[in-house]
C-alpha cells in the first residue's frame, strides 16, 4: 500500500466519525424537539376551570388574547402551536366553552375547533309579566330582551302552536333548562314549545280532562292559585276552593286578578274602587276564568291544580296574623267573620292600600 493509499484509509475513519457525530447530534436535537412538542400537545395546560365566551365575530386573535389576559393557561405558546397545526385559526366557532382544570392543549383545541360548547342552566321563576321573562332569559342566551319580547307579537306562530295573544304565556313553564348560550329568540321559543309538549304528558292531560279543563285553563287557574298563596302546603286547598267556584258557576273573586287588572302588584288592600275596574281580568265582575294567566305559573302550582284538595270551601281570607296563610269557609257568614278579623288587623297596622 502506497503512502497515498494509507493517507486515504486514515481519512475515511475520520470522515465516518464526523458523520456519526452529526447524526447523533441531529437525533438528539430532533428527539428533544419531538419530546418538547409532545408535551406541548398532551401535557395539562389549563390552570383552573374557566368559562370562555366566543362571540359571533371573534377570530383566533380574540380567543388567544382572552386566554392570555385571563392567564388561564400554563403555556400560551403551546396553545398557539397546536392551534396552528390543527388549523384552528380558520375554524373559530362561537359559543360558551367550559375549560376544565388540567385539560391538555390538544383536548382544548379539539373542543374549540369542533364547536363542542357547554350548555348553561337557564332558570326562570317568580315571573309575573312577559317583560320579566324577557329580562331574566336574556341573561343566559344571545337573544336580548327585545328579541324575546317580539315572540309574543308573532301572531302566526302563536296561532300555529294553538295559543292566542293572552294564553301564549302559558307555554313558558318556569323551570331550569339546559340550553346553549348561542340560542336566539326563535330557537328559545321552539325549545319552550317542545318543553311544553313534554310537560303535558298523558297523565296530566287526563287529570285536566277529568276536571273539564284544558291544559291552558289549568295553567290560568294555577297562576291565580300561586298568586293567592306563597305557602306550598296550601296550594292544593286553594286550588280546590277555586275548582268548587268554577263548578258552581260562582265568580272566582280572586284579589290577585284585581291587582293584575289594576297593574299594581304591591297592593295589600283591595278596596271598592279597585273592584269596579273594567277588565276581563276582574274576576269579581266576570264569571269563570280570565282570558289568560296573571303570572307564569310554576310546575308546583300547575300540579297543585291537577291534584287539588277535595273539600266544600268556597270562601277564603288572609289570616289576621299576616302569616301568609288563609282562613277558609264554607258559608258566607263564616267568611264575613274571617274578613272582619282581617280588616281589623289591617286597620290596627294602618294598612290602607
Amino acid at each position: 500500500m502506497t503512502i497515498e493509499q494509507k493517507s486515504r484509509a486514515m481519512a475515511f475513519p475520520k470522515i465516518g466519525k464526523y458523520i456519526i457525530i452529526f447524526f447523533a447530534v441531529a437525533f438528539v436535537f430532533v428527539g428533544a424537539r419531538a419530546y418538547k412538542l409532545y408535551h406541548y400537545t398532551f401535557d395539562a395546560n389549563v390552570k383552573t376551570d374557566y368559562v370562555l365566551l366566543i362571540q359571533e365575530n371573534d377570530d383566533f386573535d380574540s380567543v388567544y388574547n382572552e386566554l392570555e389576559k385571563a392567564s388561564v393557561l400554563y403555556n400560551i405558546k403551546a396553545f398557539k402551536w397546536v392551534s396552528d397545526k390543527k388549523d384552528y385559526p380558520s375554524n373559530v366557532k362561537p359559543g360558551r366553552y367550559l375549560l376544565k382544570t388540567n385539560m391538555s392543549t390538544n383536548a382544548l383545541v379539539n373542543k374549540l375547533r369542533s364547536g363542542s360548547q357547554d350548555p348553561v342552566n337557564l332558570t326562570f321563576n317568580n315571573v309575573r309579566i312577559k317583560e320579566d321573562l324577557a329580562g331574566k332569559v336574556s341573561k343566559y342566551i344571545w337573544a336580548d330582551s327585545l328579541a324575546i319580547l317580539q315572540l309574543f307579537s308573532n301572531e302566526q306562530e302563536i296561532k300555529e302552536r294553538g295559543f292566542d295573544a293572552e294564553t301564549y304565556r302559558t307555554m313558558f313553564i318556569p323551570n331550569t333548562y339546559q340550553i346553549y348560550w348561542t340560542t336566539n329568540a326563535e330557537e328559545f321559543g321552539t325549545r319552550m314549545y317542545r318543553e311544553y309538549e313534554r310537560f303535558w304528558n298523558q297523565d296530566r292531560k287526563s287529570k285536566a280532562e277529568a276536571m273539564e279543563l284544558s291544559p291552558v285553563q289549568v295553567s290560568i287557574l294555577a297562576s291565580i292559585v300561586e298568586s293567592e298563596t306563597a305557602k306550598s302546603d296550601e296550594l292544593q286547598r286553594v286550588a280546590g276552593l277555586y275548582v268548587n267556584r268554577l263548578h258552581r258557576n260562582i265568580p272566582l273573586q280572586a284579589d290577585p286578578t284585581i291587582k293584575y287588572a289594576v297593574g299594581d302588584f304591591s297592593l295589600r288592600r283591595i278596596i271598592n274602587k279597585h273592584l269596579e275596574i273594567d277588565s276581563p281580568y276582574n274576576t269579581y265582575k266576570n264569571t269563570g276564568l280570565p282570558p289568560g294567566p296573571i303570572c307564569f305559573p310554576s310546575v308546583s302550582a300547575i300540579d297543585a291544580v291537577l291534584n287539588y284538595e277535595k273539600h266544600d270551601f268556597v270562601f277564603m281570607c288572609a289570616k289576621e296574623d299576616f302569616s301568609g296563610y288563609h282562613n277558609f269557609a264554607k258559608t258566607l257568614a263564616q267568611h264575613n267573620r274571617n274578613a272582619a278579623k282581617y280588616r281589623a288587623a289591617l286597620d290596627k297596622n294602618r294598612i290602607y292600600k
